[in-house]
């Protein structure tokens, strides 16, 4: 079957079409993760990714696009996105759960503990959808692609919702930003 009627297919739904897909590329796509990463667990879920956003976004498709070399960049982008959430779920543990080996003492912890009040606090001020937006983003460590398909809203909306969230928390906090740093 040609690429184009393989796409075309596939974007009517069927699942002959792409069962034989998930066979005849799965095993290579794995392959690909797991040599740029070194992880069978990442490279494992990858995998399971790209195939289920081959489905999800499958109307959205080009038929003139190759599936193979799709696949390959679909595979490669959920690889960087599951690196992108992990650093961020890393940064905001830090943030959470202070190391034990650092020197933390009581001033700071009260400090960092009233930052964190202010933060949720400023967050719960936000518009119903803002808040949602960002808490997603932030605390669920989803894209804004995932964001836009549980909320109905477009991916660009879903930009603006961040970007307003970020600047409201930039003016809410810079007052006792200054004060902590100082």
């Amino acid at each position: 079957m040609s690429t184009f009627h393989t796409i075309k297919a596939l974007k009517e739904g069927n699942t002959s079409v792409f069962r034989e897909l998930f066979n005849e590329y799965h095993r290579k796509v794995y392959l690909y993760v797991l040599s740029k990463t070194n992880s069978q667990y990442i490279a494992e879920e990858t995998t399971q990714i790209t195939f289920i956003k081959l489905w999800n976004y499958r109307e959205q498709l080009n038929e003139s696009d190759q599936v193979g070399k799709l696949l390959f960049h679909m595979a490669r982008a959920t690889c960087i996105d599951l690196f992108r959430k992990d650093a961020v779920r890393e940064r905001v543990l830090k943030l959470e759960k202070p190391a034990e080996n650092e020197a933390w003492y009581g001033n700071d912890t009260v400090e960092v503990k009233e930052l964190q009040q202010r933060i949720k606090h400023a967050v719960g001020n936000m518009p119903p959808v803002r808040r949602k937006v960002f808490e997603l983003s932030r605390y669920e460590f989803k894209s804004y692609k995932e964001i836009a398909a549980l909320l109905s809203l477009s991916v660009k909306t879903v930009e603006n919702h961040m970007a307003l969230a970020i600047k409201h928390l930039r003016k809410s906090l810079m007052l006792l930003v200054l004060l902590f740093l100082r």
